[in-house]
């Protein structure tokens, strides 16, 4: 044997070494995915289908919940990416870990789904997965590479944000590789650069906006160059942006009086509609004094992934030169200064710190009840939240009196909510079809304001938000000081 061959050798010898240190070091994701009494998942259609199917294909392991609507709302997301990656023949797929409450909630919500599941009655292998991957929140998306081997810090891991990265780049994403990021971020790195106002809003087959004062009057969005424009990220059935949207109009009218004075006319805004249909949309744009894209756009969505809308109502402002305009950096110094968390006068659960790209959003602050965004102290167990400005802080234990978990469960008949007065401080499961901020002074039994009395609707421990639809709502009852 020549030096050549010998050293071709050698080299095959240190690749079969390394692979046999990777098997041993650490655990194929295909023993996590199945059992010595079970090798099989679950298909959309209730058939079994081989482990070791899955194997040379990316994976992406769905930790989700039918309860929850953040879950709801990329299972859908989630789903339309799936589809287009099988249509173009990708070696993709995704495997269900179910959080869901019982068999049928399981059933239901695997309805919607196009991928494999976890049978729900494998405890053991759903209860591995978690502690696994360390999951502390869903949904969550964790994309692992084609090989299947998993090392025991976790490197091999293709990313452990693909909810984000879904939402950001949707099919594109894929194969998720760290050559395709770095390629995705060099390209919409470039489009910044480029950005203009006109780029951002028209398409092939539209360059122009509804007017306010007469939908069949059209705009042309050439006309908006060389002005601040403000994007506005909204739908009728969303809470806070209903009642955000008296005081953006308000803002509105009064920078517009401003500029006429000045005889400039400089300022616009643009809605971006997330309504669920044309009846819809057409009632919200009504009360609104400026302009929008039309319903149904293909451009509303392309905006939303462009700017990473997680959460409605937001304002993008893109400035008269047609780029964006931020204040993160100015508000990310000001939150460094900021406690991590802090323990509230109104409440009785330690607060953390958040923003939106750590479990925040919009809120209504639960001690001024004035509309909220970005960063926020938050009560992981209820859901409370409250400005940083309106945090009066005190002593651990000096807040809310601690009050033992009790659950008492209402009459399912709405009718019957009004007469059933709850102890303070108990939890309260109510149906979501009986779900009415009217009645819930009533349940309570005291005479408060909404917002101090109920401190936020939880599902399992993790914080929903307001307005959630799912198999029950849970009320977390407190007294004012």
């Amino acid at each position: 044997m020549g030096r050549e061959g010998c050293e071709r050798k050698e080299e095959e010898e240190e690749e079969e070494e390394e692979r046999v240190v990777i098997n041993r070091g650490g655990a194929m994701v295909w023993r996590l995915l199945g059992t010595q009494k079970r090798d099989f998942l679950l298909s959309p259609y209730g058939d079994q289908v081989k482990v070791s199917e899955l194997e040379g294909k990316v994976v992406g392991i769905y930790f989700s919940a039918n309860w929850y609507p953040l879950c709801q709302k990329f299972t859908k997301v989630l789903g339309n990416v799936y589809e287009q990656l099988k249509c173009n023949g990708a070696q993709f797929e995704v495997v269900f870990v179910s959080s869901d409450e019982d068999i049928d909630a399981f059933n239901r919500y695997r309805a919607c789904m196009p991928w494999l599941a976890i049978p729900f009655s494998d405890l053991d292998s759903k209860k591995a997965l978690n502690k696994r991957f360390d999951i502390e929140d869903i949904p969550c998306l964790i994309i692992l590479r084609p090989d299947g081997i998993i090392l025991e810090d976790n490197t091999t891991i293709l990313l452990h944000d693909g909810v984000e990265l879904i939402y950001r780049y949707g099919a594109q994403a894929f194969p998720f590789s760290k050559e395709r990021l770095e390629e995705l971020e060099r390209v919409e790195k470039a489009k910044r650069e480029n950005q203009t106002i006109t780029n951002l809003l028209t398409n092939d087959n539209r360059d122009f906006l509804l007017c306010h004062s007469s939908p069949s009057k059209q705009v042309s969005i050439t006309s908006l160059q060389g002005k601040t424009i403000g994007l506005y990220f909204s739908a009728q059935w969303c809470l806070p942006g209903l009642k955000f949207n008296p005081k953006l109009i308000s803002i509105y009218n009064k920078i517009k009086q401003l500029l006429t004075h000045k005889r400039d006319e400089d300022f616009e805004i643009v809605f971006v509609s997330s309504d669920h249909d044309q009846a819809a949309f057409d009632t919200h744009f009504a009360t609104m004094p400026w302009l929008a894209l039309p319903f149904g756009d293909p451009t509303i969505k392309t905006l939303t992934k462009y700017f990473d809308v997680q959460a409605i109502p937001c304002v993008v402002i893109i400035g008269p030169d047609g780029k964006t305009l931020t204040k993160h950096e100015k508000e990310e110094e000001e939150a460094m200064k900021l406690p991590k968390t802090e323990h509230h006068a109104g409440h009785r659960h330690v607060l953390t710190l958040v923003s939106e790209g750590t479990g925040g959003g919009p809120f209504i602050c639960c001690d001024c009840e004035e509309q909220g965004s970005g960063w926020a102290y938050q009560c992981i167990d209820c859901g409370y939240e409250v400005h940083p400005k309106c945090v009066k802080a005190v002593g651990m234990g000096m807040g809310m009196p601690k009050v033992d978990k009790k659950w008492y469960a209402p009459p399912t008949d709405s009718s019957n909510y009004r007469s059933a007065k709850v102890p303070l401080g108990t939890f309260v499961r109510i149906p979501s079809t009986c779900f009415d901020l009217a009645m819930i002074s009533d349940v309570a039994g005291v005479g408060v304001s909404t917002a101090a009395s109920i401190v936020g609707t939880v599902m399992f421990g993790s914080t929903s938000g307001r307005g959630a639809t799912g198999s029950a709502v849970v009320l977390v009852l407190v007294p004012l000081l």
